[in-house]
């Protein structure tokens, strides 16, 4: 039997024949399509090598005298032997490793034969060729981050489920009471061939495997990635200024729709940079004597005295806004993203604005536990977006049945007109929550009762809201409620330790308040849809 060593020195040899050969160039377009098959099936194998031998090699434990692996051959670490041996660098030799965490098998101390791996019907898929380091990785990555909350049983059906798509087999699962006569050619959970799955297709799907397995994950997810939110402008290099940070999947959801509703084919394309002047009508002069309204009255809220009950919009101690400046200028950047899609000059996209939508069912609206799904954006989001996403939008009733047939469709107007929202605006000033200094008009407009629990869609039920409070408001500890029309607030014990109900600011004579008619929402099952402007 020819060792290991000398088959891949002849394989090496064979594919110095085939590149070196010129011949490549020569062949039609059909036979270079299978010469890229066949060097993926290659690749794909010479990659479940690289990953067993790393697997197979023994851990030394602490103080056994034993020296490591890496260090016989005068290297610190695996990383370094891997980027000196296969010529990588350290992130691929990070993946390499990583993979063979996944796929080793230990020996068993009594019986002396192999343990199965962690995941082995992924392992199998490796060493076969049916998947390589990156779709391993792409399957097994959403399963491990969730893997204290998903089961042993739970994971090793996932890995077999994982691993069918990633052979390109799925099983058909045939109706009990099914007429056997129908089709007798398919037996009952007999796989069926088909296209093998991609390592993005495979990512996808171990997605959606979590948040079935793991709904309650949601949370800990969303505190996760409200901390590692944020934007930053880089140096100056080459007379371009870089933009570094990481986008929560709303924020992703509505710029990806604004770049969509301007790259459609049937608009010009982004407008040339520039300023573009327009005659002024009523409206602007209206807007304009908003604006000048609106500073008066914040003047005058800063002359009027301060009783008791009337909470300063100052932070001296500066406790009111922990968030970075990467933070903050990430939420201001999707407060952004909000007024341009909102914004009169913004192109249409399928007949409609450029629409924010997110998607959930409605059990797991009502209860708040799950995922959801924002359409453009591959990335599971969770309750919490909806819900925000909701406030200030149109809720869409899309009821399915089992099959996914669409059965029903409603709609329910939930969004301030502008003629509230001015009116709100021009109360509040600036967001309720104190120590924020964010302009009325840049903000949102939140119902303090929630829409689906029967809150109006009214003056005396919205309240101006910046785009961090307004989507954080059910987790910082702060309270809002309406009394006779004016909103009060309650701060969380660290910043008010008596917990009382307080007026934010004191109200100048020149604030007022309008009425309007309320609508109220009724309850739906199946999946549907929250659209919001921006």
């Amino acid at each position: 039997m020819n060792h290991p060593v000398d088959v891949l020195d002849q394989v090496v040899r064979d594919l110095d024949g085939v590149v070196c050969a010129g011949s490549v160039a020569g062949l039609s377009d059909a036979e270079k399509l299978d010469l890229l098959r066949a060097a993926g099936e290659v690749v794909r194998r010479a990659e479940a090598l690289i990953v067993e031998t790393v697997a197979s090699v023994p851990a030394r434990s602490a103080g056994s005298g034993d020296a490591a692996f890496c260090g016989q051959f005068g290297c610190r670490s695996m990383s370094e032997l891997l980027q000196r041996v296969l010529r990588t660098d350290a992130a691929g030799a990070g993946r390499v490793i990583k993979a063979a965490r996944l796929v080793r098998r230990e020996v068993d101390i009594s019986s002396g034969g192999w343990l199965p791996a962690l995941w082995p019907q992924l392992r199998a898929a490796l060493v076969d060729g049916a998947v390589g380091i990156t779709g391993l990785l792409a399957a097994t990555g959403p399963i491990e981050q969730a893997r204290g909350r998903v089961g042993a049983v739970d994971r090793l059906r996932a890995d077999a489920e994982l691993a069918a798509w990633a052979r390109g087999t799925v099983v058909v699962e045939m109706d009990a009471d099914a007429d056997a006569d129908a089709d007798p050619g398919i037996d009952v959970d007999e796989p069926e061939p088909g296209p093998a799955a991609t390592p993005e297709d495979l990512r996808i799907l171990a997605q959606r495997i979590v948040m079935f397995l793991d709904p309650d994950g949601a949370e800990p997810a969303e505190e996760a990635a409200m901390r590692g939110r944020g934007m930053i402008l880089g140096r100056v290099k080459n007379g371009l200024i870089p933009i570094h940070g990481d986008l929560l999947p709303e924020t992703a959801g509505q710029l990806q729709r604004i770049w969509d509703a301007y790259l459609n084919p049937k608009v010009d394309g982004p407008p040339l940079p520039g300023v573009q002047f327009v005659p002024s009508d009523d409206g602007d002069a209206r807007d304009g004597q908003d604006a000048r309204d609106g500073r008066d009255a914040r003047d005058a809220r800063d002359r009027a005295d301060r009783d008791g009950d009337v909470l300063p919009s100052g932070d001296p101690g500066g406790q009111v806004d922990t968030r970075s400046r990467a933070q903050k200028q990430h939420d201001a950047f999707t407060a952004m993203l909000g007024i341009a899609a909102r914004h009169d000059e913004m192109p249409k996209l399928g007949g409609a604005a450029a629409t924010l939508i997110v998607s959930v069912t409605a059990e797991e609206y009502a209860t708040g536990h799950g995922w959801a799904h924002i359409d453009g954006i591959d990335t599971p989001t969770t309750i919490a977006a909806a819900r925000h996403t909701a406030c200030g939008g149109t809720i869409q009733r899309v009821l399915f049945d089992p099959e996914g047939r669409i059965v029903g469709i409603g709609s329910t107007d939930r969004i301030f007109t502008t003629h509230q929202r001015r009116a709100i605006t021009l109360r509040d000033t600036e967001c309720l929550i104190p120590g924020c200094h964010v302009p009325a008009s840049w903000c949102e407009i939140h119902h303090v009762q929630e829409h689906a629990r029967g809150g109006p869609t009214h003056t005396d039920n919205g309240v101006a809201l910046c785009w961090h409070h307004h989507r954080t408001l059910e987790t910082s500890g702060w309270e809002i409620r309406m009394d006779n029309g004016l909103p009060t607030v309650r701060g969380p014990a660290w910043w008010d330790p008596h917990r009382r109900w307080r007026t934010p600011r004191p109200r100048s004579e020149s604030t007022g308040r309008s009425t309007s008619t309320s609508t109220s929402t009724s309850t739906a099952t199946g999946r549907r849809s929250a659209r919001i402007n921006g």
